[in-house]
């Protein structure tokens, strides 16, 4: 068995289709003027940016939590985004299709919050 790592990803539902229509099993490509795909390390620091920036964007946010091959995942640093819970793993554009092979079992939505929740 592998050891992984647990992440979260704040979503919205463009995003969340995309993953939808892959299985469950990877994230889409990122756009032009996304060269950092950032998964979370916090499930709390995830839930807020899908409550209070992924709702008023899109009208919903999600939050969903994957597995990472932890040894894999080990290549990229942990980066302190602002206080000591605000985490993020910062996955070059570029190595995303390579970081996609690497999650074990589903990208699952955990949470859901719209406008008032």
């Amino acid at each position: 068995m592998t050891d992984t790592m647990t992440l979260w990803r704040p979503t919205g539902p463009k995003e969340l289709d995309l993953v939808c229509a892959s299985g469950w099993k990877a994230w889409p490509p990122r756009l032009p003027d996304q060269p950092i795909f950032y998964p979370v390390l916090n499930e709390q620091y995830a839930i807020m940016i899908a409550r209070d920036w992924n709702v008023p964007a899109s009208g919903v946010g999600y939050v969903t939590r994957f597995e990472v091959d932890l040894e894999f995942a080990s290549r990229y640093p942990v980066q302190q985004v602002g206080g000591r819970d605000i985490l993020e793993l910062w996955v070059p554009a570029e190595e995303l299709d390579e970081f996609n092979q690497h999650i074990v079992g589903l990208i699952e939505v955990v949470h859901a919050f719209r406008p008032g929740s």
